[in-house]
């Protein structure tokens, strides 16, 4: 593949604010380092860590972006130079150091030097990006990018929280709240997958039939009583796991919807290792696990 110009469009962010600081502009194509690969980009997502790197989010733990910066997590593309350039690839966004026993572990979420595409490094809201050649993944030619950039933040966190550390089995009941947005659906699809008996909540009913057709079981209206009607519907005794994808307004009711026992959570909760959690609810102990952007699955 011959690159006719070392220049290239991006979405630049110079400040942070509203989309408004967002500037399409002509810039050097990034130089690959040693272990990276140079990717023209054929398509990317959009999501939440996108707008949060545009407002420029701050707080404990929150490491500070550089500017000028170039957002864009999800990136599918082709190898653009180099030996295995034309390759089709998908990039993990996750990033590690790939030495450390994090890392080792496949734990790259928990590496010191973790790092997200996008976010601490640029992304691919541009023509090109660099990325680590261990981050891009060959997709198969009958895989659109359009179809593969909408994966990897979204469904590495959804399968981090319901299989790494939810551990769910065939036959539980599992509750996704939020089950519309990006990570809630993809927790839908990997609870059915699984073999799961998996209830959902969303705003509307449109959102609700998109849940049953995916495979929930049972859609409850998330501005209604669904603690009830959850209880109601498994006959007083609550679910298996929880994978919430809301936060803090569904929290409490969550881990409510529980079935009494040994409980877990990771942006989900399930039965598990005892943990004392008795606050929200004083008869359940619980684990609580959080589930961020994973490694490869």
């Amino acid at each position: 593949m011959t690159i006719a110009t070392r220049t290239m469009r991006a979405a630049m962010i110079r400040e942070h604010g509203d989309s408004d600081r967002l500037q399409l502009e002509e810039v050097p194509i990034p130089s690959a380092a040693p272990g990276d690969l140079l990717i023209r980009v054929g398509a990317v997502g959009l999501n939440h860590l996108d707008v949060f790197t545009r407002q420029g989010l701050e707080g404990p733990g929150i490491p500070p972006i550089t500017l000028p910066h170039v957002s864009g997590v999800d990136v599918a593309g082709t190898v653009a130079e180099g030996p295995t350039a034309g390759q089709r690839v998908l990039v993990n966004p996750a990033i590690g150091c790939g030495a450390c026993r994090q890392c080792r572990r496949g734990e790259i979420s928990m590496c010191p030097n973790y790092t997200i595409l996008g976010e601490h490094r640029w992304g691919g809201l541009a023509e090109y990006a660099t990325v680590p050649a261990t981050n891009a993944i060959p997709l198969p030619d009958h895989v659109e990018f359009t179809v593969a950039a909408a994966l990897p933040a979204t469904y590495t966190t959804a399968w981090r929280g319901m299989v790494t550390v939810g551990r769910v089995r065939p036959g539980e009941r599992v509750l996704i709240v939020g089950a519309s947005g990006g990570v809630g659906c993809a927790a839908l699809q990997i609870g059915v997958l699984v073999g799961a008996e998996v209830l959902a909540t969303a705003s509307t009913s449109a959102k609700r039939q998109r849940a049953l057709e995916l495979g929930a079981v049972a859609a409850f209206d998330s501005r209604g009583d669904w603690l009830t009607e959850v209880m109601d519907w498994t006959a007083g005794e609550g679910v298996d796991l929880v994978h919430d994808a809301v936060g803090a307004p569904t929290w409490r009711r969550s881990i409510q919807s529980l079935a009494m026992g040994w409980l877990s959570a990771a942006s989900s909760f399930r039965k598990s290792t005892p943990c004392t959690h008795s606050r929200a609810s004083p008869k359940r102990r619980m684990r609580s696990t959080g589930a961020s952007t994973s490694a490869r699955s």
